[in-house]
This record gives C-alpha cells, structure tokens and sequence, in this order.
C-alpha cells in the first residue's frame, strides 16, 4: 500500500481511489463505528458553534450535514471531517452583524467559488507554506477572541446593546455589567468545561462534550434554574434540512461581503489543508491539497444553498476519525448521515440544552486551540517571536486577514534581512 504520494497532484477524490483499491464489509464495520463516534463529538460542537456565530443551532447541523458530505465524497484526504469550525465564529459573527443572514450565505457562497478557483490554479501547496509562527499566531488570536465573545453567555451577564467590535470593547462591556452576573448561569458554564476536561482525563475515549452538555441540561431543568436555553432564544429546532434555496444576490452586496469573502477564504484553505496535514501525520499518507481545495469549495457552496454557514475540515474532529480507526471517506459521509438522524428525530431535545453550557464547551475549544506549549516555544526564539506576536496582537485588535497578512509580511522582510547575512558567513 503506497502513502499516496506519486498522486497527490491528482484531481481524484480519495473516496474514489478507495474504491479502486477495494472496499470490504470489514472496512465498512470500521466506517460505521468511526461514523458513530465522530457525530457523537461533532454534535454539540456544531450546534455550539453555530450559536457562538450568532445563527440559529440548526446552521451548524445543516453546515455538518451538507457540507461535511462533500468534504468527505470529493476531498482530497481519506479522514478529514469537514463542518463548522471554531475558527470562523469571529467571522460569521461579524458577518452577520453587518449584513445578515442573505449576506452571510452569499459570503459563504462566494469563499466557495474562490476556494474551488485556488484549488483549480494549484495554489494548495502554497498555502501549505504560511509560516508556524503566523499559524501559531492567528490560532491563538482566535482563541482569545472567541473566549471573550462567551463570557456573556457563560456568566449569564445582562448586556444591552451587545458590545460587538473588537476584544477590549468586549472585556470593557463585561466588566461595566459585572453585577448582572448570574450565579446559576456561571454555575452551568464551568461545570460543563469540568466535566469535559475530567472526563477527558480519566476517561478519554467517552464522548465527553456530549456527556457534559446532557448533564448540564438535565440539571438546569431538573432544578428549574434561571437559566437562559437554546428553545428561549432560538425557539423549536426545524426537525428536517431545508429545500435548497439561492440568497437574494445584488451586486451591491456582493461588492460588500467581498472583504469577508475574502477572509473567509484565506482562513478556510489553510484551515482546511492543516487539517489534511495533520491526518497525514497521523496516518502516514499524503492528501491532495488542490483537490481538497476544490471540495471544501463546493462544499461551502452546497452549504449556503441549503442555509449553513462556513464548512472547512476540523482537526479535531478529523483526529477522532483517525482514532476511532475509520479506514476511508464513508466513515465522514455516515458520520452526516448520522447527524441528520438526529435532527429528524431527537431536534425538540436541543431546546433544553442551556446556552451557558454551550458557552462552557466552547471554553474547551478554546483551551484546546490555543496552541500554548508552541506560543511558548516560539517566544524564545527571536525573529519568529516578533512574526507570532505580530499576528497575535493584530488579530486581537484588527481582525484575522490583517494579522496573517502583516505576519506573512514580516516573516518575509526578516527572511530577506537574514539572507545576506548567511551568505556572507558563507
């Protein structure tokens, strides 16, 4: 059996090279149970995410039933599991904000044609070479970011009008409402984030975001605490996927979204592609990253038309794949078909679901992104301590494109400053 690399140019999605290669009842016993385990964790997170986003919990379950499909059928790698990313929900958020929902999918829509037009001009492999520190850098910036945009929701706090913009307006607005805090509120949110990070500890291969979210639920009603719900905010889940339906497209508006566009692309292919690379690493094969490109395009816009949001792969999620043994694509596509199971049959549940406990999962994802051994290791290291803090700050204070441009920008001005130097040594 080859790694993959004599063809990882290839237009060819991989589900089509396992089939080639023979495709068996034991493969599939393996599919199904990595199906299983991968929806159990993508569950609540996509729900998680989508509310963080500032959309309704269904998007996000939409956006991994959909778009999580495609990724699966036509990408370029044999794991990766694509649906809604923690990464986006500053984006999608902002997004939202300005121009609403008709603009969010048309947005998305159009980072799905730019992505799919990178992968045809073989950029893959380029955006595979966005320094470390950059990533490292605009990771961690994110994290921050999305921590602060949950304090709200995880205190319980009282804020009129929503503060939006950037983290220090955030932070500035909680701490003005520090005395509408809700104890039992508070009391939800850090005990689900326990439970998640106990669970994960002594019994890590329980599904422990769900587990947490379950018990959390079951306490706030069991109680009757005052606590704020997904059903009172969002009222009933919609119990199927919609018909596909195209946004309301002006050219005024598409020349507006184009800036979000934009972002929403950049951060999609290197998303996605490290992702890829992590599974690489996992398994020892090698992904097609054009072809990967291409599929997270079409799958992004298949999402809006059927009114998700972003699709991009998910390396937590593509881990667990891996760890759950699943042996090719069939396993992301079942783990789709398994979530919409769920939202045919079991969507009404969702509404008892408390928003602090989502704020509480998303307070692991955060901890889990924020790559923090790597920040450390970088910030000892000169030249690519100015390039990751350069990324971080911006991010923090501008926005994610500005701080991936600016720190690609003085990664090449120091890789430039330095080269005369070596030669000259030489």
């Amino acid at each position: 059996m080859t790694d993959g690399s004599s063809t990882a140019n290839l237009y060819r999605p991989k589900l089509l090279t396992t089939l080639r290669e023979g495709y068996h009842v034991d493969d599939f016993r393996r599919d199904i149970l990595a199906a299983v385990t991968v929806a159990i964790v993508a569950l609540p997170l996509s729900m998680a995410i989508a509310v963080a986003s500032g959309v309704s919990p269904e998007r996000g379950l939409y956006t991994a039933i959909i778009g999580g499909a495609l990724v699966s059928a036509l990408g370029g790698s044999r794991f990766q599991i694509g649906g809604p990313a923690g990464a986006y929900i500053v984006l999608v958020a902002s997004t939202v904000h300005r121009f609403g929902i008709d603009g969010l999918l048309v947005t998305v829509m159009m980072s799905g044609a730019l992505l799919t037009l990178l992968g045809l001009m073989r950029v893959g492999a380029l955006i595979r070479h966005i320094p470390h520190a950059v990533t490292v850098g605009f990771t961690s910036g994110i994290a921050v970011t999305i921590f602060a945009s949950q304090i709200k929701d995880l205190g319980g706090f009282t804020l009129t009008p929503d503060p939006g913009g950037s983290v220090l307006h955030t932070v500035a607005a909680l701490w003005g409402a520090g005395r509408t805090i809700s104890l039992a509120a508070l009391s939800i949110g850090l005990g689900t984030a326990a439970v998640i990070f106990a669970l994960r500890r002594y019994r890590p291969n329980w599904p422990g975001m769900l587990i947490a979210v379950i018990l959390a639920s079951a306490v706030a009603a069991g109680l009757y605490l005052p606590v704020e719900t997904i059903g009172g905010r969002f009222g009933a889940l919609s119990g199927a996927v919609p018909i596909p339906a195209i946004p309301a497209i002006t050219w005024s508006l598409l020349w507006d979204v184009l800036p979000s566009a934009l972002s929403f692309t950049l951060l999609g292919g290197v998303e996605s592609l490290l992702s890829a690379k992590v599974a690489d690493t996992m398994t020892g094969r090698k992904h097609r990253s054009n072809m990967e490109l291409v599929a997270q395009g079409l799958a992004n816009i298949a999402s809006a038309l059927f009114g998700g949001i972003c699709v991009t792969g998910t390396i937590a999620r593509t881990a667990t794949n891996i760890r759950a043994r699943a042996r090719s694509p069939f396993a992301g596509i079942m783990h789709s078909g398994f979530l919409l199971l769920f939202l045919v049959i079991a969507a009404p549940l969702a509404g008892y679901i408390p928003m602090p406990a989502l704020a509480g999962l998303l307070l692991v994802v955060c901890w889990n992104m924020a790559e923090k051994r790597e920040f450390a290791r970088l910030m000892s290291r000169g030249s690519d301590a100015l390039v990751l803090l350069t990324t971080f700050c911006l991010t923090l204070l501008e926005d994610l494109t500005i701080g991936i441009i600016a720190g690609c920008c003085v990664a090449a001005a120091l890789a430039v400053v330095k080269r005369p130097v070596s030669e000259e040594g030489d």
